[in-house]
């Protein structure tokens, strides 16, 4: 598979959320369409609903590998033990890399922000803000983690 790293951030630069950006770059590889896939991953933005909690890029990240190794069995307490793993593996990879997984701290905010109202997207926003190389961040680590062991 050829890298979507660049498909991710320019998705991202193109006006979607962190949260979007990631998950429909990759959504396609589990059978979902691109509407579906936006509107899935849409509320995950901003930190989930602008709250500023876990980066959108870490949801999306999370969100794909349930479509990979989810777990759909109530009982099987193994296969809920394996994406629990997987999904921190891939979170604390995140957070080596750029050390936090929630919003607020990767924007260095102190406290939630009281709008939902999304920030305008204009050049200052972009050159001001990190989500850009979160967004990579997050699609290389997926590549990384949980695409390669599909080309083994």
């Amino acid at each position: 598979m050829d890298s979507r790293i660049k498909q991710a951030v320019q998705t991202f630069e193109s006006g979607y959320t962190c949260a979007q950006a990631v998950f429909v770059t990759y959504a396609d590889l589990f059978g979902l369409d691109r509407q579906t896939a936006l509107k899935l991953s849409s509320p995950m933005g901003g930190g989930v609903g602008r709250m500023r909690e876990i980066c959108g890029a870490v949801s999306s990240m999370a969100l794909l590998a349930g479509l990979k190794e989810g777990n759909t069995d109530p009982e099987n307490e193994d296969g809920k033990e394996r994406i629990y793993v997987l999904v921190r593996q891939m979170a604390d990879r995140f957070k080596e890399q750029n050390h936090s997984i929630i919003c607020r701290e990767l924007l260095g905010l102190d406290e939630r922000e009281e709008s939902a109202r999304p920030s305008q997207r204009t050049k200052e926003y972009y050159a001001l803000r990190p989500c850009s190389r979160l967004v990579a961040s997050a699609a290389g680590l997926i590549e990384e983690i949980l695409l390669a062991e599909a080309e083994n």
